[in-house]
């Protein structure tokens, strides 16, 4: 039964995450096994397919700061083909949460071919933003040593977006346009008010900061 198979893959995929940075632990693994399973059953997608891709969609995962990170949804794929052909899922089973896993990553930039694969790529996403989604982009950029802001140009007014060095860049060169990338009608329905925290988010540090964001911020 599926719900065997979970269980007995649960303390696998959580085991894998002992030590893992705060952005990438075992509370986001648990947080997208939930997005996955209410986007799937909203969207009539194969529930367990979507349960069991989410839970693994992390035994592989390289920093982002790594030359090679664009290979972790393909290294992941892999070793989730291999627990789970261990813990004894069917052949057809493995393809779909393999495939499902192989292109979830934002930065491999693939586009998913089954619904299964959009839902998790969505229920990823989803975690990326909103409250979460700010501490999870504050927690990597203190993994990197990067800065919060460019003290100098915070809104990237007269430079190019590098969100490498610069936390806040990451607002705008991503997170602010996920809904737009979102493949499921309710994945798009619950980010919006994630999306209206984060520009709270934002409009109150800038505030506090004694700046003020141009309007084309969450957008350019």
């Amino acid at each position: 039964m599926i719900s065997d198979l979970y269980g007995g893959l649960l303390p696998v995929a959580l085991g894998r995450l002992v030590g893992a940075p705060a952005s990438h632990d075992a509370s986001h693994v648990l947080r997208v096994v939930e997005n996955a399973t209410r986007l799937a059953e909203a969207e009539r997608a194969d529930v367990d397919v979507c349960r069991i891709a989410a839970l693994l969609h992390e035994l592989v995962n390289l920093p982002k700061d790594h030359p090679e990170s664009h290979t972790s949804g393909d290294l992941c794929a892999i070793e989730a083909a291999r627990v789970l052909g261990e813990h004894g899922a069917s052949r057809a089973f493995v393809v779909s949460v393999s495939d499902a896993i192989r292109d979830h990553a934002f930065s491999k930039g693939a586009l998913p071919t089954t619904l299964e694969g959009k839902i998790l790529q969505d229920a990823d996403r989803l975690d990326a933003i909103g409250a979460v989604g700010v501490a999870r982009c504050m927690a990597t950029a203190a993994e990197m040593r990067s800065r919060f802001y460019d003290p100098s140009d915070p809104f990237a007014a007269s430079r190019a977006l590098d969100d490498r060095k610069n936390a806040l860049d990451h607002f705008a060169k991503k997170l602010f346009r996920i809904p737009e990338r979102l493949h499921t009608a309710t994945a798009r329905t619950l980010a919006a008010p994630r999306v209206a925290f984060m520009r709270a988010f934002v409009d109150a540090l800038a505030a506090e900061c004694g700046f003020e964001p141009p309007w084309s911020f969450p957008t350019q």
